[in-house]
């Protein structure tokens, strides 16, 4: 069917049907009423006079929500909260005059907004932990392969793929821990009236100030709360909000690092993503196998960190106790930074998951470079089977621009440790020793190993199920 209205690429694209529900118009409008139904339970067990059958007639209609109907209403009032309050009423006529009795509009707007924030994180958190699985598995596959290792982008010092893939790890570690953090601090708003005074519920309550506490408790605890925000003003501190993003963000940040890694690599021919049987790299150039998925990662990942700054912004203009300038920003930032978070940890997961590996190219870009890393080893051999160090650290010097010079110029092999072993300065040298990739990586595998063991598998041991869980999403 042809599309006449935009739909966002985050939906249609990028992020699982699963995120997308949480963020859709009918789940919030349940969430609305569920927070309406667990109000008008606790005002009732507190001795408000609200009957049991206005109570079983609003929670059977909690997940029928006509939203053709809400719109006809906003249409008219210009206010969506009121326009599912009518929604809701027409419904449950018996309850009609109890619906959101002593609330403002942020006890379901804002509510709710928590209560899909939690339930986004908790998605986010199985998220992560499926790509730590992936990579926990792949690390350990490739704990003792050596390979070039790079600062600056320069050949540095050998490590392993392992090893490379644990920094991967480790940075998502640490996301993950930052997430544990941000879900334990989360709180509900809570039951705090207009301004966030509670007057509303004391006038309620007949100025009983220990009701209106157990009320905001009660309430707190029906949705599966144990705090609330012990200072608000009509809404929850947009604080939150920022802390929310910084964490997407942080994130979003660890996967393109990881991305960039890989298509640095790919292009090196030493790693590549999975590329199905039947995919075509490039429509001219038919031989091309082009890291999309990685590139698509950190496209949707500069998404999230682009829209970090917004709720900072948000916030600093939250004029003494609200403005409404949040609302759409709001509506438009939180659903989008997650949805492109989503996405870009399923391809994150797909990637690793299908990781394709050369050993034969990875050994070969190492021997091509290893003499020139093996140099310092040379000239300590040397130096101890009675050489002069500096007489030594000379002729090593005039190889090595030789070698180079025959690379650089003239595109010949590295002949720098013929050149050596030619030189009778460096006859003792035992190079098959020296000439070892694996002496070179240090306790690389080692690391990998505790790493894993001590860090990364106890966090996997709590979550078995999200390391079997499917992506539900084509990549």
């Amino acid at each position: 069917m042809t599309q006449h209205r935009y739909e966002s690429p985050l939906v249609s694209r990028y992020a699982s049907d699963q995120m997308a529900r949480l963020w859709s118009a009918h789940h919030r409008a349940v969430l609305w009423r569920r927070l309406w139904v667990a109000l008008a339970e606790a005002q009732a067990e507190l001795g408000l006079p609200i009957s049991q059958e206005q109570l079983q007639e609003l929670r059977e209609h909690v997940e029928d929500v006509d939203l053709q109907r809400v719109a006809q209403y906003e249409r008219r009032f210009r206010h969506d909260v009121m326009a599912h309050v009518h929604a809701y009423a027409d419904q449950c006529p018996k309850a009609r005059g109890i619906i959101h009795l002593g609330a403002t509009s942020c006890y379901v707007t804002d509510n709710a907004d928590l209560l899909v924030i939690r339930e986004a994180l908790q998605l986010v958190r199985r998220r992560l932990v499926g790509v730590l699985a992936a990579l926990a598995q792949q690390a350990q596959r490739y704990r003792d392969l050596p390979c070039l290792a790079y600062t600056h982008f320069q050949t540095a010092q050998p490590t392993t793929v392992g090893k490379r893939l644990c920094l991967w790890a480790y940075d998502l570690l640490l996301d993950f821990e930052e997430l544990e953090h941000r879900l334990k601090n989360l709180r509900l708003r809570g039951v705090k009236g207009t301004t966030g005074t509670q007057a509303s519920f004391l006038q309620l309550f007949d100025g009983d100030h220990q009701k209106v506490l157990e009320l905001e408790r009660r309430v707190a605890a029906k949705l599966g709360f144990e705090h609330t925000y012990p200072i608000t003003g009509q809404t929850y501190p947009r604080k939150v909000d920022m802390q929310v993003l910084d964490l997407l963000a942080q994130i979003a940040a660890s996967a393109h690092k990881a991305a960039t890694d890989l298509r640095l690599l790919q292009h090196h021919h030493e790693l590549e993503e999975p590329f199905e049987r039947e995919q075509i790299g490039s429509s001219a150039m038919a031989y091309k196998r082009n890291p999309m998925r990685a590139e698509r990662i950190c496209a949707l990942a500069r998404v999230v960190l682009s829209l970090q700054s917004s709720p900072a912004m948000t916030h600093s203009v939250q004029w003494l106790e609200r403005t409404l300038d949040d609302s759409a920003n709001r509506r438009v930032v939180l659903p989008e930074a997650f949805l492109a978070t989503d996405g870009l940890l399923i391809l994150y997961r797909n990637v690793v998951s299908g990781l394709v590996v050369y050993p034969q190219v990875i050994r070969r870009r190492l021997e091509q470079e290893l003499p020139f890393l093996a140099t310092e080893r040379i000239l300590m051999e040397a130096v101890r089977r009675g050489g002069d160090r500096q007489r030594l650290h000379e002729r090593i010097r005039q190889h090595s621009q030789a070698a180079a010079q025959a690379i650089k110029e003239h595109g010949q092999p590295n002949d720098l440790i013929q050149r050596l072993q030619a030189d009778p300065e460096f006859a003792q040298v035992p190079w098959e020793q020296v000439l070892d990739a694996e002496s070179y990586i240090g306790r690389a595998p080692q690391q990998v190993d505790e790493f894993l063991q001590q860090h990364l598998q106890p966090l996997l041991d709590r979550f078995p199920q999200a390391q079997q869980e499917d992506a539900q999403v084509e990549v």
